[in-house]
């Protein structure tokens, strides 16, 4: 019986029940968006900016900042849409919002990504800015197969994992 805890079988428990945290610690869904809020989404992957869109449908009075490489193209919407296309990884999304929220005194603000990356999102967020509220606003990976949701989830909390040993590119 002791043989089967070897290191390597408790070094893969560990990290099979640390994924498993992960995964728990995503918000379940999109938390409360007030009328005049920033939304701030993310780009990587196709379902954001549509989700964003249509939170700018239900909130017409909020400000919506897409952020990111491949931020392009004109978005229509009742308010100014604001694009920034040079920042190229997630910790440099994270700079970037810090920027645009500094220079415009914002105090609270809404993530939009997918549910796979908004724990080490909202982490880089918040270390950028640890004073502004951060509201999580997960996009849920519907229409996919579930080992490609979980090869996206192990790749997310490995990602998470360095994150937290300070490597944030």
């Amino acid at each position: 019986m002791i043989r089967f805890f070897t290191p390597s079988f408790l070094i893969v428990a560990l990290f099979v029940l640390g994924g498993m945290m992960f995964k728990s610690m995503t918000p379940p869904a999109c938390g409360t968006i007030m009328p005049d809020d920033s939304i701030f989404v993310l780009t990587g992957d196709a379902r954001r900016i549509p989700f964003a869109m249509r939170q700018m449908r239900k909130y017409p009075d909020a400000d919506l900042y897409i952020i990111g490489a491949g931020a392009q193209g004109s978005y229509e919407t009742a308010r100014k849409v604001t694009v920034e296309s040079d920042s190229k990884s997630t910790y440099q999304n994270a700079v970037a919002i810090r920027d645009i929220a500094q220079k415009t005194g914002l105090d609270r603000i809404v993530l939009v990504t997918t549910e796979d990356h908004m724990n080490r999102a909202q982490y880089l967020v918040r270390q950028e800015l640890p004073e502004v509220e951060v509201v999580a606003c997960p996009v849920r990976l519907t229409d996919m197969p579930a080992a490609k949701r979980l090869e996206r989830w192990a790749t997310e909390y490995v990602k998470y994992i360095v994150t937290m040993f300070g490597i944030k590119e």
